[in-house]
């Protein structure tokens, strides 16, 4: 154990100034991998053949070498996938970014101040719709607690950011319309309840069969895949970059699809909070609201298993593993 602290772990006593320090960004023999590869880089590119120099130039030229590798040790280069190892024996795992501090303030402005939603926002910095909503809330807890005056752990939030990656607010990067701001993959497709059951859909080969379709085989109520990604207008968005359609108007139609959007919300909510006020009776208690709703029992469908019906529970099984049950299609309509 000591050899190794007095070895390959002396440069674990300091942790590197704005950088990761995990182990699987060194050798055996304590060395910084990326600095060992871009010095052997730049010593391949400026290789200068000392012999044919003066006193006066070798002298020079050493002196201008240990200033640039002194700017080195202070200007570390970035990460790479190798370098965000923190177990060396597991080469599958790596540490994944987590959003800074100056990102995550601008977007609590953004939908505290600034009132833009939720899907906007994501769309903006990359980072997911539950995760924005994760740091509107932690923000306001945050905000609140230095208005009360409790203490905060900044040591201990400002430690923990410095050992793991970040993604950074770039203002520049989101002005530029060639590049994307991204944090993470914000539009996966979560996996529906109904498509997880056997099918066998016979149909004719010279048919165009579209997602919209395999929806509809799934369950007739089922949305096609376009329309139940977590931001289906960034594919309109898309569809408007590939016919090269003006920057002026692809912005002028993203604001009227997200003014739309927003009609309809509070449309909506509007419509919820009177069917509420019609239908649903709260009584005050000293401790507790307890609101009464008019349910029928037909709610409940011919087979009992209404998504609206009272008792209702999760995890009914699926009868395609049941004996007896004929999966291939008898017949071709």
């Amino acid at each position: 154990m000591f050899s190794w602290l007095n070895g390959p772990g002396r440069v674990f006593r300091e942790p590197l100034p704005g950088s990761t320090n995990y182990l699987g960004a060194y050798d055996r023999s304590g060395n910084l991998r990326r600095l060992m590869r871009d010095g052997e880089e730049e010593e391949q590119e400026g290789k200068v053949d000392l012999s044919k120099l003066s006193a006066e130039e070798k002298a020079k030229y050493n002196q201008e070498k240990e200033a640039k590798a002194a700017e080195d040790r202070n200007k570390l280069p970035k990460e790479n996938a190798a370098d965000l190892r923190p177990y060396p024996l597991n080469n599958d795992f790596r540490s994944q970014s987590v959003l800074s501090e100056e990102l995550r303030t601008e977007i609590y402005k953004k939908i505290v101040d600034e009132k833009v939603d939720l899907a906007t926002v994501s769309a903006l910095y990359g980072v997911d719709m539950r995760r924005v909503a994760a740091v509107v809330r932690l923000k306001t807890v945050e905000n609140n607690w230095v208005a009360e005056g409790k203490k905060l752990a900044t040591p201990y939030h400002d430690a923990i950011l410095q050992m793991v990656p970040q993604t950074h607010f770039n203002r520049k990067l989101l002005e530029d319309p060639k590049k994307v701001f991204s944090h993470e993959s914000i539009n996966d497709l979560p996996v529906h309840p109904y498509t997880r059951t056997q099918i066998f859909y016979p149909t004719s080969e010279s048919r165009q069969f579209t997602r919209a379709d395999a929806a509809k085989v799934f369950s007739p109520t089922l949305l096609p895949a376009d329309e139940r990604i977590p931001l289906s207008e960034l594919i309109d968005i898309e569809k408007d970059a590939v016919n090269n359609m003006p920057r002026e108007q692809r912005t002028a139609r993203i604001r009227e699809r997200t003014e739309k959007k927003m009609r309809a919300k509070a449309e909506k909510e509007l419509k919820k909070q009177e069917w509420e006020a019609r239908n649903v009776k709260v009584v005050s208690n000293q401790r507790w609201n307890f609101r009464f709703e008019s349910i029928s029992v037909e709610e409940a469908g011919k087979d009992g298993r209404g998504r609206r019906g009272v008792g209702w529970r999760y995890g009914n099984p699926h009868h395609d593993r049941e004996k007896g049950e004929i999966k291939l299609p008898t017949s071709v309509e």
